[in-house]
């Protein structure tokens, strides 16, 4: 009786978060699948807006030649849409096995109020760790591929080019490391306050000192490309984590790129870095995230939340940007 008290418990519809069109989102009823042995049900507590990529997602600035690779996990439709495009989901699990019913989880999943996923597309969120603080989990992975693809030495001279999610996740990380100068870079001057909270320096994209040994661009603009190169020491390394989408890059690398022998590589998360692929799954550079995420600096990342209802509205203000925010999160009923 109690196993069938619980069933009724389980949601069984759910509310998603669609693209429509480019510009046009609205909220879809789901109808839930019956859970099989090996899946949860997760109803979500949190989930956050990837503001680069979502916003680009969007605008319809997939190019059609990337559309399978910009595919995320568990989404829906095809780009430019309709589509359910998301990956930043924090919720409880109602339904599954013993070991992980009623455990907060990480979930590669759009912007749903529940929804059937199978029991290994989840990762616990540990419990000093909060849903608002977890769905920053993706980000932070992102970052740590980046410094297995390029990680610094001791004592060498670091910029992060670009402000953005992105960009402080990788700041944080890089401020743990001992003795390095790490250098947090935009051109919006209140980014000096979260640098400071994050532990690394600050400086305007027009002041930044150069003879920088790894610069590190996720700013997703040719400028800040342009920049990352110029802050270069001889034989530096600028690691490009930005998505670009259908927009033109224009360099220019007539000047010291070839004589000062200065590398430009690319960085993506999509798969394990080649420098830890054959000891490491994405399972455990998701983990090694969430662990990270224990460290509470990271709170200023999160700034600002709406209701799930109020998604609709809110992606065209990021998108326009006209809502101003590095991480904005969606808040659920129960959550």
């Amino acid at each position: 009786m109690a196993q069938e008290a619980e069933a009724e418990d389980v949601q069984t519809d759910a509310h998603a978060f669609w693209l429509r069109a480019p510009g046009r989102g609205e909220i879809r009823p789901v109808a839930l699948p019956e859970p099989g042995r090996d899946d949860v049900v997760v109803r979500t507590l949190r989930s956050g807006v990837s503001r680069g990529t979502e916003t680009l997602v969007y605008r319809g600035g997939v190019p059609a030649s990337q559309y399978g690779t910009m595919r995320a996990p568990f989404q829906e439709g095809d780009f430019p849409g309709p589509v359910k495009y998301g990956y930043l989901n924090v919720g409880a699990v109602e339904q599954g096995p013993a070991q992980l019913r009623g455990r907060t989880v990480f979930c590669l999943y759009p912007h749903q109020t529940a929804y059937v996923v199978p029991a290994d597309a989840v990762s616990i969120v540990p419990d000093d760790v909060p849903p608002a603080r977890a769905v920053l989990a993706g980000t932070v992975e992102t970052a740590v591929n980046a410094l297995w693809d390029a990680p610094p030495l001791l004592g060498d001279r670091v910029a992060v080019v670009g402000a953005g999610m992105v960009g402080c996740c990788v700041a944080r990380l890089l401020a743990r490391f001992p003795a390095l100068d790490v250098t947090l870079v935009d051109v919006e001057p209140s980014r000096a306050e979260v640098a400071a909270a994050l532990g690394a320096g600050f400086a305007l994209a027009d002041d930044a000192a150069g003879g920088c040994d790894l610069v590190v661009h996720t700013s997703a603009t040719s400028a800040g490309l342009q920049r990352s190169l110029d802050l270069l020491a001889r034989e530096g390394t600028v690691l490009d984590l930005s998505w670009y989408g259908d927009a033109e890059v224009r360099l220019s690398l007539g000047a010291a790129f070839h004589a000062g022998r200065l590398g430009l590589r690319a960085s993506q998360v999509g798969t394990v870095s080649p420098a830890r692929s054959a000891r490491r799954t994405s399972a455990d550079r998701l983990a090694l995230a969430l662990h990270l995420l224990r460290d509470p600096a990271f709170d200023v990342l999160v700034t600002g939340e709406s209701r799930f209802e109020e998604l609709p509205a809110v992606m065209a203000r990021l998108a326009a940007g006209s809502l101003p925010a590095l991480c904005h999160t969606i808040t659920y009923d129960g959550g």
